[in-house]
Formats: structure tokens, C-alpha cells, sequence
């Protein structure tokens, strides 16, 4: 059985200690979703919202929100980031905006926390761009899609 690595052998949450790894290049996908009422989605697809341009100012959340994973996730180490990238598909006959993040670095631990936080505060943002015309988006699910790099290797979500 697998164990849990932020757990100690007394139960209490640790830091893993990373200082023996290898810097390897290290690369992680996270995806989610924003499903909203039909008129909220032909409004936005367009990109303008009541608060202005809605894709370019969630996606520079995202990618701000990553950088900074290790403040608002406590065991999470800082990390030097050297790519992130958000990308949006639209679904018109489901009303919804897929989002992308991919996050890579080359480093002793892996960025997915660092994808999954993005794409978390991207669709966050999108939710708060919107409130004002429809307080019932939907978001997620949120998932990792891949993960590569590192003692573990390659992860791909089936």
C-alpha cells in the first residue's frame, strides 16, 4: 500500500525533505471547468465582462496564483518556476470554458499543486468577473492530466 509522504511516522504532518534529490525537469497539465447560463457564455466568449477583459486578467491570476502555491498551501515548497501557459476551449453547446495550465521547471519537486492552483484561481477569477450577471457558474471538476519528471516519472490520467 502506498504511504503518505506529508505524514510522519507519529501521524503528524511534516515537510518532505527534498535536499538529497536531483534537480530533474519536472512538468505538470491541470485541467477544470466553468459551466454558466447560456447568455452569461455568449457574453464572455467575446472576452469583455462587466469588470472588463475577463480572459487575459484570470489567466495573469492563474499564473500569479501559481507562483506563489507555497503561501496559501502550507507543506508546499517554493519553487522556481520556469513556464506557465493557460489555455481556454470553448464549448458552445454545453456552455462551458475548459481551462488548461501547464507548469514546468526543472527542480528537486514537482509543479502539479502549482497547475492545479492555477487552474483553480483562473476559473476563481472568471467566477468573479461574471458574479455580476451570473452568481450560478459552476466550477470544476479539477483534476491533474499529467505529470512528468522526478523519481516517479510519468503520470497519465486515464
Amino acid at each position: 500500500m502506498a504511504k503518505l509522504t506529508h505524514i510522519d511516522s507519529k501521524g503528524n504532518a511534516r515537510m518532505v525533505d527534498i535536499s538529497e534529490k536531483r534537480d530533474t525537469k519536472r512538468e505538470a497539465i491541470a485541467a477544470g471547468k466553468v459551466k454558466m447560463a447560456p447568455a452569461t457564455y455568449e457574453l464572455i466568449k467575446k472576452g469583455q465582462g462587466p469588470k472588463g477583459d475577463i480572459f487575459t486578467v484570470a489567466k495573469i491570476a492563474g499564473i500569479m496564483a501559481a507562483k506563489r502555491t507555497h503561501d496559501v498551501i502550507p507543506l508546499c515548497h517554493p519553487l522556481s518556476i520556469t513556464h506557465i501557459d493557460v489555455g481556454y476551449t470553448f464549448h458552445d453547446k454545453k456552455q462551458t470554458v475548459d481551462i488548461t495550465s501547464t507548469v514546468r521547471t526543472k527542480g528537486q519537486t514537482g509543479v502539479e499543486m502549482e497547475a492545479l492552483t492555477c487552474v483553480m484561481v483562473v476559473a476563481l477569477t472568471i467566477y468573479d468577473m461574471c458574479k455580476a450577471v451570473d452568481k450560478g457558474i459552476e466550477l470544476g471538476p479539477f483534476y491533474l492530466v499529467e505529470k512528468s519528471g522526478g523519481k516517479s516519472g510519468r503520470y497519465v490520467r486515464k
